[in-house]
């Protein structure tokens, strides 16, 4: 196993992943690319089974993608959200979603999903927001959500975390007694969201399943090196997780080695 030292250290990762592909003792290559058009070019003319992970790429090599569905996994969030507006007695929730660059394949999937989701569970998404995955932006896009609906938004959905603990802080700060109570869903199952579901800072989040993504996709690489079909695109799964289980879930993560 091998990791860069950063998410920008692109230079560091073709390096290993060059060295990987060279060295005649490595038969598989489970590959999380910090940057997909890179990792196309560097696996061109590798015989080895090449597995994608949580970042797809293309190319011919490529037999599979292990990650999260994220329309699906979006979608139950989209849904949990609105039924747990409604249990507070909302008859059609408000929805804003806040989510990262337009045109983006996994932010776009994961709006589509809250937007089917939503829909679905009877709510009304009423204003999308594009903030490029940033807090800061997400920061200044609420802000001008609360003056545009002075009246309040029963629920935000963020496409990440980080954008979400941006909008529970703006609405905290704000003392905005509309919004309250609006209910705030993250995207992504880290720490810092989760344990703020623990102490009723967050509403819910939908947790990226880190630890099933990664067993799925080195058992996809032994099944091919040992012949078996391999399914091109592998759901690792998602968890929606809100106060009623977070409790259970930090227990499976700690037991698994990933929370401390």
């Amino acid at each position: 196993m091998q990791s860069p030292t950063s998410a920008t250290s692109y230079d560091e990762q073709v390096n290993m992943i060059e060295t990987s592909l060279g060295n005649p003792s490595i038969d598989a290559l489970v590959l999380a690319p910090l940057q997909s058009d890179s990792a196309s070019t560097l696996v061109a003319n590798t015989d080895k089974v090449v597995i994608a992970l949580d970042t797809d790429f293309t190319s011919d090599k490529k037999l599979a993608f292990v990650g999260t569905g994220n329309k699906d996994a979006a979608k139950s969030g989209g849904v949990a959200a609105v039924e747990a507006a409604k249990a507070k007695g909302i008859d059609k929730p408000t929805v804003l979603v806040v989510t990262g660059v337009q045109g983006d394949e996994t932010h776009e999937a994961r709006l589509a999903g809250y937007k089917e989701g939503v829909e679905e569970a009877g709510g009304e998404v009423v204003e999308v927001q594009y903030c490029d995955g940033l807090a800061e932006k997400a920061a200044t896009a609420m802000e001008s959500v609360m003056q545009m609906y002075p009246d309040g938004i029963d629920i935000v959905l963020s496409s990440n975390d980080d954008m979400a603990m941006s909008v529970v802080k703006i609405i905290k700060d704000s003392g905005n007694a509309k919004y309250a109570d609006t209910i705030v869903c993250g995207f992504d199952g880290n720490t810092s969201a989760i344990s703020a579901i623990k102490d009723g800072t967050l509403g819910m989040d939908i947790a990226q399943l880190g630890y099933d993504m990664g067993y799925k996709a080195v058992e996809a690489a032994v099944k091919a090196l040992e012949g078996e079909q391999v399914d091109s695109f592998i759901d690792s799964g998602s968890q929606v997780v809100d106060s009623s289980n977070c409790d259970a879930y930090i227990e499976d993560m700690t037991s698994k080695g990933l929370w401390e």
